[in-house]
């Protein structure tokens, strides 16, 4: 709320609800994607290939529009960052491939494989189908926007697995203890196979409705959103040590940056300057709940 009021005495005439659904607009598309950086946290581990797979699903999709059809476009979008969490998945789970290393190693890999597939498609253009638009970017009535039709239902779904599923208590498990959890029958490269499925799939689905908002597809076009879907997850309480968090705070940590973003747009500050303010902000709440929790 604070930086909501110093936002609005900035620049007063953001106070309608035309800004309030800009806001969340762009904040869907974040709040996915801190929501692999939650699950793979609660493990103990971190996926920091989201944004070249996000990018990826939208370029994917944009290219193959013309072609194929919005559907099946979609769908090997999906696909493709399906195969690439399913890749992390056997590194980390299979291989013991420490998850940092094993995640931004297929961040490059994409990046490259990508910009091969660029040359490729230079001359077959690419295209936002409108489906996807009216859903990922566009609102309805002046101020409802349209993603949350699939945005709450996918959180309600993260929550509840979370707290009720048992393959959310296995990553609480896994993150908390992984030796305990094994030697009590937990098969743990299996839960970290699917974890990091999930993860790509849904690194896919913010990078398609990001796509949608910003009405453009690049092999570079959700990398500016790798710092921020950590800090939303951190912000939100998710321990970067495993066993600890949520996703109902990473949706408020998503939220916060997101306005805090556009206080920054409106103060004109450059690029660099808000990545070292994520960065700061990971580096301080991480500090923080690690103190707090070597004094309990």
């Amino acid at each position: 709320m604070l930086l909501i009021a110093v936002l609005w005495i900035v620049e007063p005439g953001l106070r309608n609800p035309i800004w309030a659904s800009g806001v969340i607009r762009f904040a869907v598309p974040l709040a996915i994607l801190a929501a692999c950086q939650t699950l793979t946290m609660l493990t103990g581990g971190i996926d920091l290939s989201v944004a070249a797979v996000a990018s990826m699903a939208a370029y994917i999709m944009a290219t193959q529009t013309p072609a194929q059809g919005p559907v099946v476009a979609v769908a090997l979008g999906l696909a493709a960052t399906a195969l690439a969490g399913l890749v992390n998945g056997i590194g980390v789970g299979v291989f013991r491939v420490h998850p940092l290393i094993m995640t931004l190693g297929m961040s490059l890999i994409v990046l490259g494989l990508m910009t091969v597939y660029q040359l490729q498609m230079v001359t077959s253009g690419s295209i936002i189908p409108e489906s996807v638009a009216w859903l990922g970017g566009g609102t309805s009535f002046g101020f409802f926007t349209n993603s949350l039709l699939v945005f709450v239902p996918l959180a309600a779904l993260i929550v509840f697995s979370l707290r009720r599923v048992g393959f959310g208590r296995l990553l609480y498990a896994v993150g908390d203890n992984e030796i305990a959890a094994r030697l009590s029958g937990v098969r743990v490269w299996q839960v970290l196979v699917t974890l990091y499925v999930i993860s790509g799939l849904l690194a896919g689905l913010a990078g398609i409705i990001y796509g949608a908002v910003t009405r453009t597809a690049s092999v570079t076009l959700v990398e500016r959103f790798l710092l921020p879907s950590v800090a939303a997850a951190v912000i939100g309480g998710t321990s970067i040590f495993g066993g600890r968090g949520g996703y109902s705070g990473t949706i408020v940590g998503a939220l916060i940056l997101t306005v805090l973003t556009s206080l920054l747009t409106v103060l004109q500050m450059p690029e660099p300057v808000r990545q070292i303010l994520f960065g700061a902000i990971i580096l301080v709440v991480a500090a923080a709940y690690t103190r707090i929790t070597d004094e309990s």
